[in-house]
């Protein structure tokens, strides 16, 4: 089992930046494909981002292309989200999840474990 914490998030103004954090542990990091999901409230969660295993492919979700990064140190066993050009809309708690193997299927009832995520507030 994969555990999962997440850290980075706060209150920003719209236009500006956060970046987001998720350390992984219980299993070689360097196996697991890394994902961010979010859920604003009311809503379902949704991906937002994933990498794969060395970090050379990433996908992203089309509302957030252009304006987020998802990275990851192996070394450190941690993925990142940087977020840039923030909207109100991004307004949602961030999830980091994990797979051993990379697919576009992104829905989020398929994923095992989850971290506490981490609650991102973007003002206008």
């Amino acid at each position: 089992q994969v555990q999962l914490v997440e850290s980075g998030g706060g209150l920003v103004q719209a236009g500006g930046s956060l970046r987001l954090s998720c350390a992984a542990s219980g299993r070689t990091f360097s196996t697991l494909v890394m994902y961010w999901f979010r859920q604003a409230p009311g809503q379902e969660r949704e991906f937002v981002a994933a990498v794969n295993w060395s970090g050379s492919n990433t996908y992203y979700a089309d509302s957030v292309k252009g304006r987020f990064t998802i990275s990851r140190d192996n070394a450190k066993n941690t993925v990142y989200l940087q977020m840039n050009s923030l909207k109100p809309e991004d307004t949602a708690v961030y999830y980091c999840a994990s797979r051993t193997y990379y697919s576009s299927n992104y829905n989020y009832k398929t994923f095992g474990s989850w971290g506490q995520g981490t609650q991102v507030t973007v003002s206008s």
